[in-house]
C-alpha cells in the first residue's frame, strides 16, 4: 500500500514527488543551471527549463551523487 505522503495524484495520474536536489554535487548542480539557462534563452519556461535541465544532468551522469570506486561488480575469471 502506497501512503498519500509518498506519492501525489493530479488528474488521475500518479507521479512521483519532485524530490530535492541535495543529492547531487555541485558540478551536477552548475551544469543544471548553465543547461537550464540554455533553454529559457531558447524560449522553454522556467519550469519546463529546470525539468528539462535535471533530465540531461541524469542522462548524462546517471543522477545524484554515487559511492565512490569498485560500484561495478566484475565477474573474476
Amino acid at each position: 500500500m502506497i501512503e498519500r505522503t509518498e506519492m501525489c495524484i493530479t488528474n488521475r495520474k500518479t507521479t512521483m514527488p519532485q524530490g530535492d536536489k541535495s543529492s547531487y554535487t555541485d558540478k551536477q548542480k552548475r551544469q543544471a543551471a548553465h543547461i537550464e539557462a540554455g533553454y529559457e534563452q531558447r524560449g522553454a519556461s522556467v519550469k519546463t527549463a529546470e525539468a528539462r535541465a535535471w533530465a540531461t544532468v541524469n542522462k548524462l551522469s546517471g543522477g545524484g551523487k554515487k559511492s565512490g570506486s569498485g560500484r561495478k561488480n566484475h565477474e573474476l575469471k
